[in-house]
């Protein structure tokens, strides 16, 4: 089983920008782009510009990762919530009792489920502040 914990950067509209600055000023490598459009269960009222936005990404680099993602709508983020920590598991289980054990006395932001882009991930604010993406890697 593998743990690991990768920079989630939320971005305000921008993401792709970010995602092609990285590639260029660091070598990153795009392993992963999914839109709000992609995503099944979004409204179809969206415009397209909010179905073009980056609703989970995944660059390489050099052996890290880095992961994106635009607010709903180019929505402002919140104050400490520019970067977040993601971690990274590939067995749903581990993922969930992670999930559970950091969420004492904090807030869930988005209850931990299967997903288009994991089939198990969710979204905490820990009891000291800190927000926590626990994410499970598909098994393919």
């Amino acid at each position: 089983m593998t743990v690991r914990i990768t920079p989630y950067l939320n971005m305000e509209g921008n993401a792709r920008e970010a995602i092609q600055f990285y590639k260029q000023a660091i070598g990153a490598e795009v392993l992963t782009i999914i839109t709000y459009g992609d995503m099944p269960e979004m409204p179809n009222t969206f415009t397209d510009d909010l179905k073009n936005l980056v609703a989970h990404a995944k660059l390489r680099v050099g052996e890290t990762e880095l992961m994106f993602s635009d607010a709903p709508g180019g929505s402002t983020i919140e104050k400490g919530k520019q970067v977040t920590i993601c971690i990274s598991t590939n067995d749903v289980e581990k993922s969930k009792r992670i999930f559970e054990a950091l969420r004492q006395d904090g807030q869930i932001n988005i209850p931990f489920g299967e997903t288009p882009f994991s089939p198990a991930f969710g979204d905490l604010t820990d009891k000291f502040g800190v927000t926590f993406q626990i994410f499970t890697e598909s098994q393919n």
